[in-house]
């Protein structure tokens, strides 16, 4: 169904448009830093330039296994970043005598371990071991420094990666939450743009059977007395069965908008056919914005009328903001649910209107109104029509 199709295009565009944003806040979250950390511990840790045109490497595909991250693009450059940012930290261990030559194997090497397959957690202990040996083989550079060794080379590189690798674990389950949710978000809104899809066939099919069912009823009973009224009301069966066939087709196409002027003289021309008086009063025209919601709160309440009351008098209330249908002959009796109503109850509050269903000596109300459009809709003279 092509309301259903357009529902999940729209929240295709709505989850890229939602990505483009989250990747420009981590690029401005995440890059900035640590680029400015390795600066700074380049510019601390280099004594020559020899040093730095080392150390800088490091840093540099440290920066692009992030940047690629928030792009979505890591699979051509990470593990050739792991290698050179692990060739960094062993040249530095063993040739500069760099401390913080580790920087860059911190980043690259836990973002590598997350995007693995299976055996995760063996490459961490592997990749913090590797991290370990290779700084503890300064003690082949520096055998009468173990302490230092032991703190600078090898606690503190390993901790800082161990530290990076839960971390990294932990952000690919946040983002693994967010995916859910937003596929959760996408089945949510094809359910419910099927409901709104059924719903309106309902109200299409639901409301033209019936009073097909009513005109066909009155034209048996006229049968032998009027034939000339039989052959209108069954004229008027076959236009209206034909203009139910063109909604139908509208409503698939995602066209379909009632109006509430046909939708009010069509109101009225069946509670004449069924014996029931009709009376309107316009206190002023409704807001464009809601005429079709008021439109379908009056094709469904019509529609309820004739099915479950034995009415005679019915009254419709129109303002800028609001429309009521009282009905008598509602009866004490507890009315069986009405579904509809509850659908358009769902529909006019989403779109920040009220819709209440009373009954009460004898009388059944149905009224929607929206509290904001009170004072933007100019009054005038009422106008009253009486059937």
């Amino acid at each position: 169904m092509r309301p259903v199709l357009r529902a999940v295009h729209e929240r295709a565009e709505h989850a890229r448009t939602t990505q483009g944003r989250l990747r420009a806040v981590n690029l401005t979250t995440f890059i900035p830093p640590l680029a400015l950390v390795g600066a700074l511990l380049v510019a601390i840790d280099a004594e020559t330039w020899g040093e730095a045109l080392l150390l800088t490497p490091g840093v540099v595909t440290g920066l692009l296994v992030v940047e690629r991250w928030t792009a979505g693009d890591t699979a051509r450059f990470v593990l050739p970043c792991l290698i050179v940012t692990a060739a960094v930290w062993v040249l530095g261990v063993l040739v500069t005598d760099s401390r913080t030559a580790s920087y860059g194997i911190t980043i690259v090497g836990p973002y590598f371990i997350s995007q693995l397959p299976r055996h995760r957690g063996a490459a961490a202990l592997g990749l913090c071991a590797f991290i370990a040996a290779v700084g503890a083989a300064r003690l082949l550079e520096a055998p009468g420094d173990v302490l230092g060794v032991l703190g600078q080379f090898v606690l503190l590189p390993t901790g800082v990666t161990a530290v990076a690798i839960l971390l990294m674990f932990a952000n690919q389950r946040f983002y693994r939450v967010i995916e859910q949710s937003r596929e959760r978000e996408a089945e949510l809104a094809v359910y419910r743009e099927r409901i709104r899809f059924a719903s309106d066939l309902h109200d299409i099919q639901g409301h033209t059977l019936h009073v097909v069912k009513l005109k066909i009823t009155l034209a048996e009973k006229l049968l032998h007395s009027d034939i000339g009224r039989v052959e209108e009301e069954l004229r008027e069966v076959r236009a209206l069965v034909g203009d139910t066939i063109t909604r139908t087709k509208e409503l698939a196409y995602a066209q379909r908008r009632l109006n509430l002027s046909a939708e009010l003289e069509n109101a009225k021309n069946l509670f004449e056919a069924a014996g029931i008086r009709v009376r309107v009063n316009r206190e002023a025209d409704p807001d464009e914005k809601v005429n079709a919601l008021f439109g379908q709160v009056l094709r469904e309440t019509t529609t309820n009328i004739l099915r479950h009351a034995q009415a005679t008098r019915v009254r419709i209330t129109l303002s800028g903001a609001g429309i009521s249908i009282v009905n008598d002959g509602a009866g004490t009796a507890p009315l069986p649910r009405l579904g509809g109503l509850a659908t358009l109850r769902e529909r006019v509050g989403d779109s920040g209107g009220e819709l209440t269903v009373e009954q009460r000596d004898g009388r059944f109300v149905t009224a929607a109104e929206f509290p904001s459009l009170r004072s933007t809709t100019p009054p005038f003279a009422a106008r009253e029509d009486r059937r």
